[in-house]
């Protein structure tokens, strides 16, 4: 169980998170929905702390952190339990395929080099991408590089991996690929929390679904209900202007 308890963030006196609570069960999909510039990617980002929060609470399992006394011990637990899938994808442009999927697990979790070579080998294969793993950043395309992103948090076998809208640094021709990886993830019950402006990827894999607005999350519920009999107003005319 992920417990989330107060959550808030402001940017120059301005609220963009206001008082969230959210609670993730163990194998659950949660797509997060709404306006751009409501809070959807900072609640991601605080989530690990690429973005400081002002208050609240993050809780997994027995570890429970009160984010505005936060150590830095306290952060590094904290991360040891959550991945990141980046929209820009954040590969080190210096790093091959198969560097770029190890780092991770040589730098936060201490893995020895030859082990994290060896599982980013196989990840790379998961992946599709085996005859890539010598391959820069700068040669592969958009699509590439975002599996790669994907890959990199699948080797971290983290309970909670936060994808902040993959798909949209991509060219139309590779979103598909993307989405269908992402659905690969997520058949292999892995806690996950996204957010997508893509309402089909949405529906197709999520057992909730949110909607935020106002740094606040506003409505949510099972995708059927949320896409077919929304109560909000805010949401209804959302959704007019997507579907």
């Amino acid at each position: 169980m992920i417990s989330v308890r107060g959550l808030k963030k402001s940017y120059n006196g301005q609220k963009v998170l206001n008082g969230i609570d959210l609670d993730i069960e163990r194998g659950e999909r949660i797509v997060i929905i709404g306006p751009s510039g409501t809070g959807k990617s900072t609640l991601l980002r605080t989530l690990n702390f690429l973005e400081q929060p002002d208050a609240g609470t993050i809780s997994f399992d027995t570890l429970k952190i009160d984010v505005a006394n936060a150590s830095s011990a306290d952060i590094k637990k904290l991360r040891l339990h959550t991945a990141f899938v980046f929209q820009n994808y954040a590969l080190f442009a210096n790093r091959t395929a198969q560097e770029n999927i190890a780092e991770g697990l040589q730098v936060v979790r201490g893995w020895k080099k030859k082990d994290a070579l060896k599982r980013a080998s196989e990840i790379l294969s998961e992946i599709g991408l085996s005859d890539k793993a010598d391959a820069y950043p700068a040669a592969l395309s958009g699509g590439q590089q975002q599996r790669v992103g994907i890959g990199r948090a699948m080797a971290a076998n983290a309970d909670l991996i936060l994808v902040d809208e993959p798909t949209s640094a991509l060219d139309p021709e590779w979103v598909e690929e993307v989405l269908q990886l992402m659905g690969k993830v997520a058949a292999a019950h892995q806690t996950m929390l996204i957010v997508t402006h893509e309402m089909r990827f949405a529906r197709d894999i999520a057992d909730r679904v949110l909607f935020m607005e106002g740094g606040r999350i506003v409505e949510q519920g099972p995708p059927e209900k949320i896409f077919s009999q929304p109560d909000d107003p805010r949401l209804k005319q959302f959704l007019r202007k997507l579907l």
